[in-house]
C-alpha cells in the first residue's frame, strides 16, 4: 500500500514527539523485545481486497464482532505459546485512505491487552474511515487473521499466482491472454465473470518475460468450460489450462483493427453461439479473425479442448432494449458520481451494456465507456473504444463529436512502441510508503507479578496461571519510550522495506535495570523477476525452526511455483549470560503438497561455546480451505533426544457465523538447549567452559538439561455462534498442566511444583451495537478445578465510543478461590481505560486498575488493596 509521510504538529505534545523521536533513534541496541503485529498489508483475490494482519508469533482467532455501520470490528484473538519475549503493550498500523491512488478507505489496526479472562487474550480493533461491508477469518498460516473487504479487490492490481491459495494448484483455469506487462489487458473482462478470482503468472517465452492473466480456479471442467465460453467474448485466444500444463500464449498484442476484421469475427461468434464481441473486444478478437468460425472452439498447444458454446435462451428485442436501458442508466448515475469506484463501476455495467446483442443503448454506451476509460487515464483503451464506435457507427453527429474527442488525444505511437512505454511507466510507478509510531507510557502503582528478569529468562513462555495474583507489592515508577518504522518501496520487479523498531524503559526505582530494546532493524528485499527473498539485520523468524529474534540474515529461492528453499544464518538477539552462540539452518517449503496442504521441513543447528547447544529437526503444516484452517509444528531435538513441540491449533469458520475453534500444545519448558544448564545448575558458571572446568562433561551437562526440564501441556476446544443480530454465545473447554520447574537462581530460587490438572469451563456472552454503532460488551463466567483448589471467574468488559474521539472502556471481574486446606480468597478489580484521539493520527491513553482481595481461613484474615495504572500517549505517521 502506498503511504506518504505527513506530520502535522500538534503543539508542545508534537514537538514533545519529536524530540522523543531525534532521542530514541541515536539510542544503541540492547536486549530484545517484540512487538505482536509484524505487518499489515491489502491484497487483491477476486473481486474483493484482504487485509492480511501477520504477527510476530503465532495466533488464534476466538472472536469478531463487527459495528453496525461496517466501519469498525473488534477481534478477540490468542497468542499461542511461543519461546519470545513479548510486548503485550498497545500498538497501531494504519494505512491512508484511497492509497496507491484507489478508493480503499483508510484502515487503523490497533492492538491492545484484553482484561477479560487471561493474558494471553488479547484485542484488535479494526477501524475503516467510511463503512464496507467486510468479515474476520483465520489466514492461510498461524500467524496471520485477514479481514476480507467485499468487493474492493478491484480497487487493486491483480494478485501475482505466487499469492494464490495452495486450493488453487493443479486446478482448471482460463487463460485469457499473455503481455509484457503485468495486468494489462486488450479488452475488459466480461461483466458475467466479474466475480471470478482474476491472477497473473509470469513465464519466460523466447527470452522475454511474459505476464498470463488467468480467472479461476475451478474444481470441476464444466465451470471452467462456462467460464471459457463467457470469456471468449472478448478474448477468442482464452484456453482453460492448469499449472501443469500451461497455454503457449505468443501473441502479445493484436495487429491493427479493420473493418474487414469485424466482418470475419462477428460471423465467428454468431456461429458459435456467442454475442457478438463488443467495444474493445473486436481488437482481441482481430487476432484470430482468420481462423473465422474456428476462433470461437479453437486452443493453443498445450491447452483443453473445450466444446463449443450453446446459444442462449432467446429473449424478444423489446426485453433487451429494456434490459440494456436500465443498465445504461445505473452506468451513468455511476459515472455522475466522480469518484474512482464509480467510474470503474460504470465500466463494469457499460460491459455488461456491450456483452448483449446490438440493442438501442449500444451507441451511447459505446461512446460512453470511451469517455469513462478517458477519465481513468487509461487512454489506450479509451482509443480502441472510440475506434470501435466509429467502425461500428461511423455516420452522425455523435460520430464526428468521436472523432474531434479522438483528435485532441496525444497521437498513438505504434503498437511496440506503445507496449514498451506502457511497459516501462508500469516499471516507473514506484510506490514508496512511510508508516510508524512514537510512543511514551508511564507504568505506576504496583508491578506485574513477572519481573522483567523472568520477562527474559528461558522459562519466559510459561502460562500465566489465573490463579496467580494479578499484582505484586512492588512498587513500580517506569517511563517506556519506543518508536516504530516501516519504510517500503514497491515496483514491477522488487518490493523492498527497512522496518526499525526500538524502545527505552527508564526504570526510577532500580537505574541499573534501565535500558534499551531493539527488536527490529532490518532491510527486506523481494524480487519477484528472480523468485529471491533476502533479510538481513535484526528480525524476527518466519519458520525454519528458528525459536526468537536474531541478528542475521534469511534468505529464500521459490525454484518452481509455490516450492521454495531457505537458509538462515544468525546468532541469537537475548544474551545468555557471557556465552557465545550462533545457529545456521536450512528448510524447505511446499505451498502445494495437495490443493489444501502445505508445509515445511527443517533442520537448524546452534552452537554455544564451541558446543552444539541445539540440532533440531522439524516440520510445520498447514491446512487451508475456505473457513477451515489448520496448523501445526513438529520439533525434534537430535542431540537431546526429546521432542520439544508438539503443537496443532484450528480454526473452523461456518456460513451461519459460528466459529469453532481448538488447540493441543506440548512442549519442553524451557526448550531442550545445551546452555540451560548455565541456568539450572545453581552455580556461578556464565560460560560453557567454566562447567567443563568444574569437571561436567558435555554428555552428563546433556543428561542435566533432560532431567531438569519439564513438559508444559495446552488444551482447549471452543465454539461461538450468533444468538442475534447483537448477541453471541460462546462456550470453551480449557486444559493446562505445568510440570515441576527446578530451582533458577534470582528467578524461581526454590523452584515450581507441577501444576497438576488444572480445568477449567467458559462460557460467554458477547453483545454489539446494544446502544450505539460501535459499543461492545462481553460477559465471561469461568470455573476452574485444580488438584488442591475451585475457583470461579467472572467479568465484565465494555467498549464504547462516547462522542468523537473519545472511547472508554469499562471493566470489572471477580475472582473467588477455595483450597483443599479452607483457605477462601476473593479478588474483585474494577478498571477502565480512556482513549482520546484529538486527531487521527494521536492517540492519549490512560488506564487504572484496582485490586481488593480478601483472604480467610482458620487462622487467618486478610485483606489488601493495589493499584496499577498508566498513561502516556501515541503518535502515528
Amino acid at each position: 500500500m502506498s503511504m506518504s509521510f505527513t506530520a502535522h504538529p500538534v503543539g508542545a505534545l508534537a514537538r514533545l514527539w519529536r524530540r522523543w523521536l531525534v532521542a530514541l533513534v541515536l539510542l544503541g541496541a540492547g536486549a530484545a523485545q517484540a512487538q505482536l503485529i509484524d505487518e499489515v498489508e491489502v491484497q487483491r483475490e477476486g473481486i474483493d481486497a484482504v487485509m492480511h494482519i501477520r504477527f510476530a508469533t503465532p495466533v488464534q482467532v476466538l472472536h469478531a464482532m463487527s459495528g453496525s455501520k461496517a466501519d469498525y470490528t473488534l477481534i478477540i484473538y490468542r497468542v499461542l505459546p511461543t519461546q519470545q519475549t513479548l510486548n503485550l503493550g498497545p500498538a497501531e498500523r494504519r494505512l491512508p485512505p484511497k492509497a496507491q491512488g484507489t478508493d480503499l478507505p483508510g484502515i487503523t489496526v490497533t492492538d491492545q491487552p484484553s482484561s477479560d479472562r487471561v493474558s494471553d487474550e488479547r484485542r484488535l480493533q479494526v477501524r475503516l474511515s467510511k463503512g464496507v461491508s467486510h468479515s474476520v477469518r483465520s489466514g492461510g498460516d498461524a500467524r496471520t487473521i485477514d479481514v476480507v473487504l467485499a468487493g474492493m479487490g478491484r480497487q487493486l492490481p491483480f494478485a501475482d499466482e505466487a499469492q494464490q491459495a495452495a486450493s488453487a494448484v493443479a486446478l482448471l483455469r482460463v487463460t485469457l491472454e499473455g503481455s509484457k506487462q503485468p495486468g494489462v489487458l486488450s479488452a475488459a473482462i466480461p461483466a458475467s465473470l466479474q466475480d471470478a478470482n482474476v491472477y497473473t503468472s509470469r513465464r519466460v517465452v523466447d527470452g522475454q518475460v511474459l505476464y498470463e492473466t488467468h480467472i479461476g480456479p475451478f474444481a470441476t471442467r464444466a465451470e471452467a468450460e462456462s467460464a471459457l465460453r463467457a470469456a471468449r467474448v472478448r478474448f477468442p485466444q482464452a484456453v482453460i489450462t492448469s499449472e501443469e500444463q500451461p497455454a503457449r500464449v505468443t501473441a502479445v498484442l493484436p495487429p491493427a483493427v479493420t473493418p474487414a476484421l469485424v466482418a470475419a469475427v462477428e460471423p465467428a461468434s454468431a456461429a458459435a453461439g456467442l454475442p457478438a464481441p463488443a467495444s474493445a473486444t473486436v481488437a482481441s478478437a482481430a487476432a484470430s479473425a482468420p481462423a473465422k468460425a474456428a476462433a470461437a472452439t479453437a486452443v493453443t498447444a498445450n491447452a483443453v479442448m473445450s466444446p463449443a458454446s450453446q446459444p442462449d435462451q432467446l429473449i424478444s428485442d423489446a426485453e433487451r432494449d429494456q434490459q440494456a436501458g436500465d443498465l445504461l442508466r445505473s452506468a451513468q448515475a455511476s459515472v455522475a458520481a466522480g469518484s474512482t469506484q464509480g467510474l470503474l463501476d460504470g465500466v463494469a455495467t457499460l460491459s455488461r451494456l456491450l456483452d448483449l446483442p446490438p440493442n438501442a443503448s449500444s451507441r451511447q454506451a459505446q461512446r460512453l465507456i470511451a469517455q469513462t476509460r478517458m477519465q481513468l487515464g487509461d487512454a489506450p483503451r479509451a482509443r480502441l473504444e472510440y475506434e470501435a464506435f466509429l467502425r461500428l457507427y461511423p455516420q452522425g453527429a455523435d460520430s464526428d463529436s468521436v472523432r474531434a474527442e479522438m483528435a485532441a488525444m496525444a497521437p498513438p505511437a505504434t503498437v511496440t512502441a506503445a507496449t514498451d512505454r506502457a511497459a516501462e511507466r508500469a516499471r516507473a510507478q514506484v510506490t514508496t510508503s512511510l508508516s510508524g509510531s512514537v510512543s511514551t507510557y508511564y507504568y505506576g502503582g504496583q508491578s506485574k507479578v513477572r519481573t522483567q528478569e523472568f520477562q527474559d529468562s528461558p522459562i519466559a513462555g510459561l502460562p500465566q496461571l489465573v490463579t496467580e495474583s494479578t499484582l505484586s507489592d512492588t512498587d513500580q515508577s517506569l517511563l517506556v519510550s519506543s518508536v516504530d518504522g516501516n519504510w517500503r518501496n514497491r515496483d514491477a520487479d522488487a518490493d523492498q522495506r527497512f522496518v526499525f523498531r526500538d524502545s527505552y524503559s527508564k526504570d526510577f526505582n532500580r537505574p541499573d535495570k534501565s535500558r534499551n530494546r531493539l527488536s527490529a532493524l532490518y532491510y527486506d528485499h523481494k524480487s519477484f523477476a528472480l523468485g529471491t527473498q533476502v533479510r538481513l539485520g535484526r528480525q524476527s523468524p518466519l519458520g525454519g525452526g528458528v525459536l526468537g529474534r536474531f541478528d542475521g540474515v534469511q534468505a529464500g529461492y521459490t525454484f518452481k511455483p509455490r516450492w521454495k528453499v531457505n537458509a538462515v544464518l544468525g546468532q541469537p538477539a537475548d544474551k545468555l549470560l557471557d556465552t557465545r552462540r550462533f545457529f545456521y539452518g536450512a528448510s524447505v517449503d511446499a505451498e502445494a503438497l495437495t490443493p489444501h496442504l502445505g508445509g515445511s521441513l527443517y533442520v537448524v543447528e546452534q552452537k554455544v561455546d564451541g558446543l552444539v547447544d541445539r540440532r533440531a529437526l522439524g516440520t510445520e503444516m498447514r491446512y487451508f480451505d475456505g473457513g477451515l484452517s489448520l496448523s501445526g509444528q513438529l520439533d525434534q531435538d537430535l542431540l537431546l533426544k526429546g521432542l520439544n513441540i508438539a503443537s496443532l491449533q484450528g480454526t473452523w469458520q461456518r456460513e451461519g457465523g459460528a466459529v469453532f475453534n481448538m488447540l493441543l500444545d506440548r512442549r519442553k519448558t524451557p526448550l531442550l538447549m545445551l546452555g540451560n544448564a548455565l541456568f539450572f545448575g545453581g552455580g556461578t558458571a556464565t560460560r560453557m567452559q567454566d562447567l567443563l572446568a568444574a569437571g561436567a562433561t558435555p554428555e552428563s551437562l546433556r543428561q542435566q538439561v533432560r532431567d531438569t526440564t519439564a513438559d508444559a501441556t495446552q488444551g482447549s476446544v471452543g465454539m461461538t455462534t450468533p444468538l442475534s443480530a447483537q448477541w453471541q454465545m460462546g462456550v470453551d473447554l480449557r486444559y493446562t498442566n505445568i510440570g515441576a520447574i527446578a530451582p533458577v537462581v534470582d528467578l524461581l530460587p526454590q523452584g515450581q511444583p507441577s501444576s497438576g490438572d488444572i480445568w477449567s469451563a467458559g462460557l460467554q456472552f458477547i453483545g454489539s451495537n446494544l446502544y450505539s454503532s460501535r459499543d461492545t460488551h462481553v460477559v465471561i463466567f469461568n470455573i476452574i478445578n485444580g488438584p488442591a483448589f475451585q475457583g470461579q471467574l467472572l467479568s465484565y468488559n465494555n467498549s464504547s465510543l462516547l462522542m468523537t474521539g473519545w472511547q472508554v472502556e469499562p471493566s470489572f471481574k471477580l475472582y473467588r478461590q477455595t483450597t483443599s486446606d479452607q483457605v477462601v480468597s476473593t479478588r474483585w478489580t474494577p478498571g477502565l481505560r480512556v482513549t482520546w484521539r484529538p486527531r487521527a493520527s494521536v492517540a492519549l491513553e490512560s488506564e487504572l486498575n484496582q485490586e481488593n482481595s480478601k483472604t480467610t481461613s482458620a487462622q487467618r484474615n486478610e485483606s489488601s488493596t493495589r493499584t496499577y495504572y498508566y498513561l502516556g500517549g501515541r503518535f502515528d505517521f
